[in-house]
């Protein structure tokens, strides 16, 4: 049960199809003091596609009737696909991967950033994006990956800038990079993701706990599932 958000507080998950998100719809729908979960994904109505920036913006007009939100979570994100798999060697970069990978972990998430800041609660608003530790450049000791760990790098950055520019016009918001470490979904599937990850529900317990402890200070950070602060 999160308590730093008041009586029923309002949430919405961004990419509520995929292992994780699905994941924080069912635990907030659990929450007694939970009010609303908007989930967001493809198909949902509204739909959201992170490759479309009117979507995000129309999604987004739709939700301002429903809000103001509390908390708002956009787990979506991209490593592979049918097409591509992480690059392990400067030779397997190519402009396609790079610019499909940039498209979903970097250039959406900027947008949802620009229209759903604005639906934060004045008074107790949190809007987590999902990013992951390999996007850390002083943590990067094992190279490869080089479009994930580029585009969740740019994503962090992103974040931040957002959040200095949001401490001026909301100051009760709370703009935070947030990893949910290794997790057992489609996404991690093919990095023995189902023998070394966490389930999505354990997982999304662990981050929403480290979302309810956050304070204003916390704002611009790079947090962990465990509530460690990570180097950008």
């Amino acid at each position: 049960m999160l308590l730093s958000f008041p009586d029923n507080f309002r949430a919405c998950v961004i990419g509520a199809s995929g292992a994780i998100g699905a994941a924080f719809v069912t635990q907030l729908r659990d929450d007694p003091r939970c009010h609303s979960v908007v989930a967001l994904h493809r198909n949902s109505s509204p739909s959201i596609d992170l490759t479309d920036e009117k979507s995000i913006a129309s999604a987004a007009q739709v939700l301002q009737e429903m809000g103001p939100f509390h908390l708002i979570i956009h787990a979506a994100g991209i490593l592979h696909s049918k097409d591509f798999m992480p690059e392990k060697k400067l030779g397997d970069l190519h402009f396609s991967q790079i610019q499909a990978t940039f498209m979903v972990n970097t250039f959406g998430p900027a947008i949802v950033l620009r229209h759903f800041s604005k639906l934060l609660d004045k008074k107790r608003g949190v809007l987590a994006l999902l990013s992951a530790k390999v996007g850390s450049i002083e943590d990067n000791r094992l190279g490869g990956w080089y479009s994930y760990r580029a585009s969740k790098a740019a994503l962090n950055m992103l974040i931040k800038t957002a959040a200095i520019e949001l401490k001026r016009s909301q100051p009760n918001s709370v703009i935070v990079a947030l990893h949910p470490g290794t997790v057992n979904s489609d996404l991690s599937q093919p990095f023995r993701g189902a023998e070394i990850g966490r389930p999505a529900m354990q997982a999304a317990s662990e981050m929403l706990q480290v979302l309810d402890s956050l304070r204003l200070d916390d704002s611009a950070s790079f947090v962990a599932y465990s509530g460690e602060r990570l180097p950008w």
